[in-house]
C-alpha cells in the first residue's frame, strides 16, 4: 500500500466571474423571453407581469410520475422568484441597459471564439513531449524553477508492532544491497500497513511527515543532520531511510519538474497554433477579399 504522497499543484484562475454571471443573466433573460410567446395556444401555469410559463416549458422538467406534481410545483414557484427579480432587476439596470446588452454580446463572441479555439486545439495540437525537449527547457529556464517546500527521495515503512520478524526490517531499510531490496518488498507487500520503497522519486517532506508521529522545529536542520528515522506509537513501528533531500529555495530537480515543463511546453503550443490560426484566417480574407477597411 502506498501513501497518498501528493505535490503541490500550480493552478490558474481559467475563467472570470463576471463574466460568468453575465452569462447566466442572459440566459435567464432568454429563457423568460421564451416564456412570453403570445403564440401558445395553452392555458398558462403562471403570470409575472407581462411574462407567461406554460406547460410546453415543463416538458423536460419530470420524469417521475411519483414525484412530478412536487418537481413542477418548486419550478413554477422558483420561476416566478426568478422573474420577479429580473423584471425589478431590469428596470434599475434601465439607464445601463445599452451597455449591458454590449457586455453580454461581447461575452458570447468570446465564448463562441473560445470553443472554436479549443475544438481545434483538440483535433491538431501534437501532445507528445519528447525528453529532450524537456530537458532543453529546463536548462534554458533553471531560474525559474525555484522549490518552495522541502523534497526527499525516502523509503518508508510502517507496520504494527505485533508483525513477525519486525527486527529484520532495521537491516533492510538501510541496505542497498538487490537482495534486501526485494526481501523488504515482499515483508511490506504481506506485513506493513504502509510503505513506499521508490526512492528515485522526489516527495515533498510535509507530505511524509504527516505519516510519521513526529515534529519537527527546524526541518532543514534536521534533513542536513540525519539520515534515518526510527519511531512509534502505541501500536506502530515507523522506519524512514533518508535517500536524498533538496532544501526549498534551492533550483528544483529535472525529475520534479518534468510534469510542469510538460505542461508549459504544450501550453506554448497552444498559444501558437492559435496564433497561426488567426493569422491564416486573416491571410485568407485578404485573399478572397472577403473584408475592406475604409
Amino acid at each position: 500500500m502506498i501513501p497518498s504522497f501528493s505535490r503541490i499543484s500550480r493552478s490558474n484562475l481559467l475563467r472570470d466571474c463576471f463574466f460568468f454571471l453575465v452569462l447566466l443573466i442572459s440566459v435567464s433573460v432568454s429563457s423568460c423571453n421564451h416564456s412570453s410567446s403570445e403564440n401558445k395556444n395553452e392555458k398558462p401555469l403562471a403570470r409575472v407581469g407581462e411574462m407567461y410559463l406554460y406547460p410546453s416549458d415543463l416538458k423536460n422538467v419530470a420524469h417521475d410520475k411519483s414525484d412530478s406534481v412536487q418537481i413542477i410545483h418548486n419550478y413554477i414557484n422558483n420561476w416566478v422568484h426568478e422573474t420577479l427579480l429580473l423584471q425589478q432587476a431590469e428596470k434599475n439596470l434601465m439607464d445601463d441597459q445599452i451597455k449591458f446588452d454590449k457586455m453580454v454580446e461581447d461575452y458570447r463572441k468570446s465564448l463562441i471564439t473560445y470553443e472554436y479555439e479549443s475544438h481545434l486545439v483538440k483535433q491538431k495540437l501534437d501532445t507528445l513531449v519528447n525528453e529532450d525537449e524537456i530537458q532543453k527547457y529546463y536548462e534554458e529556464n533553471k531560474g525559474n524553477f525555484e522549490l518552495k517546500d522541502n523534497i526527499i527521495k525516502v523509503i518508508y515503512v510502517k507496520v504494527r508492532k505485533n508483525a513477525p520478524k519486525v527486527e529484520k526490517i532495521n537491516d533492510w531499510y538501510k541496505s542497498n544491497e538487490v537482495k534486501d531490496k526485494d526481501a523488504l518488498a515482499g515483508y511490506c507487500h504481506q506485513y506493513a500497513e504502509n510503505f513506499y520503497l521508490d526512492d528515485n522519486t522526489w516527495l515533498l517532506f510535509d507530505d511524509v511527515l504527516k505519516e510519521i508521529p513526529m515534529k519537527l522545529y527546524d526541518k532543514e536542520a534536521f534533513l542536513q543532520n540525519n539520515r534515518t528515522i526510527e519511531t512509534q506509537d502505541s501500536a506502530y513501528y515507523y522506519f524512514v531511510n533518508i535517500k536524498g533531500f533538496m532544501i526549498k529555495n534551492s533550483t528544483s530537480p529535472l525529475s520534479f519538474e518534468k510534469d510542469n515543463i510538460k505542461k508549459i511546453i504544450l501550453n506554448k503550443r497552444k498559444v501558437e497554433m492559435i496564433k497561426k490560426m488567426r493569422e491564416d484566417i486573416y491571410n485568407e480574407g485578404i485573399k478572397n477579399k472577403t473584408f475592406e477597411v475604409y
